[in-house]
This record gives structure tokens, sequence and C-alpha cells, in this order.
């Protein structure tokens, strides 16, 4: 057990988040867990896993492909077939009947693929022909990616075309919204950074460039679902599959900009305190960029990353974040609202079973039990 936390202060407040009344502030962070069935379908087990954490007030689901040509790791799910959709709908349902409101995060790997993840003989693309200096993790071990071909124009207007389809599908699947995953070194990050652009046509170039595929999708999406169904996360300043640029201050400046003025449901924003599923020492040594943000963006703002409950009640009184969203903590406690509100002691996670096929580590984490309570009371 890890101690209790200090009950919160404003996490328990209710609040606005697109066209939804939240009960209160707490998220449950997208989490790869790669526990889907083959071929890349949500199935009963992840249903039951995210219906044990439907008292958070959002649940964004994992990162979830919008194209078979967007998968590139191993076992997660998509959302471009009805079977997955049919998986899909099934979850929101089992959600639905708790409190919380459910958005399907939406990605496309881009370069941060492995032929050993995925069957899709197409190979891996990306902005340009530029291999991460990574490891991937693949059923035969950690590997490094293959270098990626350089996306085409008319490939890119398909990209765009394929994130529109997953937002109606997640409609259809009774899905509250969508986020598209702009952070943490995939598709839309790779298009940001110089590191992995170096095109020198209307998507290379300039910031405003390197910026027009993510905005080309929020507008497409947004005129398909609705804006206030559509959130955007973020990683200002991280490092996460190899991203670097000499002007990273610059591109979040105008990113941040320009999705302020699209009136968006909210911008999730990861601090660089964590990198992927690890604490960040680097990271920590930063400007933490959630300070920064209400200078450039004024709609609502879900904060995550390393977060404790002081931090995150710091951030709501202070005005620059609206919510909170945990991760690590919501892997192993499915009853984390009721453990906060209560100031019962929180459940510790292990990563030996983060990603996993099994039960174990995933639906087995148990709730605050009448005698863990007599226990805590003394």
């Amino acid at each position: 057990m890890e101690p209790a936390q200090p009950k919160p202060s404003r996490l328990f407040e209710p609040v606005g988040i697109g066209r939804y009344r939240l009960p209160h502030r707490i998220v449950m962070a997208p989490l790869t867990r790669c526990r889907v069935t083959d071929p890349n379908i949500p199935n009963a087990m992840m249903a039951e896993y995210y219906a044990q954490r439907s008292s958070a007030a959002l649940i964004i689901t994992e990162a979830t492909a919008v194209s078979e040509a967007a998968q590139g790791y191993w076992r997660t799910p998509g959302i471009y077939n009805f079977k997955q959709v049919a998986g899909w709908a099934a979850i929101a349902d089992a959600v639905h009947a708790g409190v919380a409101r459910i958005f399907v995060q939406l990605w496309h790997n881009g370069r941060m693929f492995h032929p050993d993840n995925v069957p899709w003989p197409g190979g891996s693309v990306a902005p340009s022909a530029i291999a991460p200096a990574v490891l991937m993790m693949t059923p035969n071990g950690r590997q490094a990616p293959p270098a990626p071909r350089e996306l085409t124009a008319p490939e890119i207007r398909g990209i765009v075309a394929d994130f529109v389809l997953a937002a109606r599908n997640a409609m259809l699947a009774g899905m509250d919204g969508i986020e598209l995953h702009a952070a943490n070194g995939y598709i839309f990050d790779q298009f940001l950074h110089r590191s992995s652009n170096r095109r020198t046509d209307a998507h290379g170039g300039a910031i405003e460039n390197r910026a027009r595929l993510l905005l080309e999708v929020i507008d497409a999406v947004s005129a398909a679902i609705g804006p206030d169904r559509v959130g955007v996360r973020i990683s200002p300043f991280g490092v996460l599959n190899d991203m670097h640029d000499p002007e990273l201050a610059e591109i979040y400046r105008h990113v941040l900009t320009a999705i302020d003025a699209r009136d968006v449901a909210y911008l999730h924003v990861i601090r660089p305190v964590v990198s992927g599923n690890q604490d960040s020492a680097a990271g920590r040594r930063l400007r933490d960029p959630v300070l920064d943000v209400r200078q450039h963006f004024r709609g609502r703002v879900i904060v995550a990353g390393g977060l404790d409950v002081a931090e995150a009640d710091a951030f709501v009184a202070a005005g620059l974040a609206d919510a909170a969203a945990f991760g690590r903590w919501f892997v192993s406690n499915p009853d984390l609202p009721e453990r906060l509100w209560n100031q019962w002691p929180l459940n510790e996670a292990d990563r030996a079973t983060f990603y996993t096929q099994a039960a174990e580590g995933y639906v087995d984490y148990p709730t605050f039990a009448p005698a863990d309570r007599d226990a805590a009371a003394g």
C-alpha cells in the first residue's frame, strides 16, 4: 500500500468539459495496456477494466489506431472496422453504467512501427524518412524500428480522412468524444519537430507548416462530430520517442494559440516530469509548461504527469488547470476517486504486468474493502 493522500480541496468540484457537466475533476489518463484480442479488437476483459474505473469523471481510453496503417505496437486497439466498433460499444455501455464520460484517444503511430508487431505490408510512414533512435517493445523483445517511408501529399490527406472516419466510428460506438494524441512522438509530434520533419512542402519548414496536419485534423473531426466533443493531448518539452527541436517554446506557443481559436472541449497537457510510464529526472529540471499555458490558451485544461493531490489542487486553485488526470494511480486503484475522498491508502502498481495479456495486474486490483477501512481507522 502507498500512504493515503491528503483530502482534495478542489478536485471534487463539478466542471464543464465541452458539452458535458462532470461531477468532479478526477480524470483517468490514457494508458496503453496491450490486452486486445487479435486483430486489434477490444474485448470483454477491457470492458470489465474500464467499468471498474467508471467512478472517474472522465475516462480517456488507451491510444486507438485510426487505420490499419496507423498501427505500430503489439496488441493495441483500433477503431476502423465494425468488429472494433462493436468492442468499443460494449466498453462505452459498461462505463456509462457508472458516472464517467468516456473519450476514445485516437492516434497514428507514424514511424513508431515494427513489422513484428503489425502485419501491415505497407510498412511505416512519417513526415520524413528518419528512423527514431529508440527500441520498441515487440513479441520478440525490444527492437529498433525500421526507417519509415516519407508520406506523399495525397497520403497526408488520407490520414486526415482516417481520423474523421475514426471519430465518426467513436460516435457510432456510443463514445462521448475523442481525444487526438498529439504527444509523445507519434504522427502529429513527428510533424511538429525538426528532428523528424525535413519536408520542404506545405507540411514542412516553418512552424506554421509543421503544425498544419494537427490543425487540419482538428478542423476536420470538429466538423464531423462537433468541437465540443474533441480534446487534444500535447507534451510540451517531451523527449519520448526521440523528439527534439531547437524551437520547442515557439512550437507550442503557436500550437496553443491555434487550438485556442478552435474552441475544442479541452487541452490535455503532459508535464515533462514523466516520459511514457517513467518519471523523468531531466524533465523535473525544466520549467513546468502548465505554468505558461494560460498565456496562450483560454479553454479547459486537463493536466497530467507525476501529479499528487496537493499539486493537482494547486493547479486548479491557481486557475492553471480545470481537471487532473492520473495514470498509474488508476492502474492499481479502480476506485481512485473514493480512495481520495475518504483518504484511504492506495494500492501500488505492479510494473511487471503493465503490458502483459493476462487478467493479473489488469482487472484484479482490489477496491477498498470493509476490512481495509477498519484497519485504516485504527
